[in-house]
């Protein structure tokens, strides 16, 4: 369901069914940050809200695949294009 695209200003793009975001990718240790899901509910657009347990599941697999760390926070943002 989502695709990630990663940035050259450590960010990774992640295009979703409805519209694409950024989240941080910081490069000194690879990791993704993404907001918690009570952050998410409160912040995301219509179509992005009710999708926070797919896109961890699939930022989780990828983080995997990549070999980068999974930081899940309220401190975390999402910018969205």
């Amino acid at each position: 369901m989502f695709q990630f695209r990663p940035e050259w200003k450590e960010r990774l793009v992640v295009t979703g069914p409805g519209g694409a975001f950024e989240l941080d990718l910081p490069m000194g240790v690879l990791s993704a940050h993404l907001p918690s899901a009570v952050t998410w509910a409160e912040t995301a657009p219509d179509w992005a809200r009710d999708l926070w347990p797919v896109l961890h599941e699939e930022l989780a697999q990828w983080c995997l695949d990549h070999g980068a760390d999974l930081y899940v926070s309220h401190a975390a943002t999402a910018i969205w294009l």
